[in-house]
């Protein structure tokens, strides 16, 4: 019983924002980093961000450094995902995770979301 699910996806335009948010529940919300991966259409999943438990440090892919906000509650696991500035090509469909990977970076996380699609119109 573990579930991740995100929400706050939709259709903006180049130059606009959203914030995303991911609760996670059963197995999920142990003392775990989560993150935030995408995947855009017959593309490889890639890293976008995340915070390690202790909620120290923050880290993202250097594509969006600078425009996008990762942040965590650690008591109501949930975590969050800021975007703005966005471009046509942060267009995917993004997953929040949670587990214990070697490096934050990695794909090795063990819960994983459903996804929420953004889309960004030029």
């Amino acid at each position: 019983q573990a579930q991740m699910v995100e929400a706050g996806g939709g259709l903006v335009e180049t130059g606009g924002s959203l914030r995303l948010s991911c609760a996670a529940s059963g197995r999920a919300a142990g003392r775990y980093a989560m993150a935030w991966f995408r995947q855009a259409p017959g593309k490889e999943r890639e890293f976008v961000a995340a915070m390690r438990w202790r909620a120290t440090l923050a880290t993202y892919t250097d594509s969006v450094k600078g425009r996008f906000t990762i942040s965590r509650d650690v008591a109501k696991n949930m975590v969050w995902l800021q975007m703005q500035s966005l471009k046509p090509e942060d267009t995917a469909v993004y997953y929040c995770a949670a587990g214990s990977p070697p490096n934050l970076g990695s794909a090795e996380y063990e819960y994983w979301g459903q996804g929420t699609q953004v889309t960004v119109s030029s």
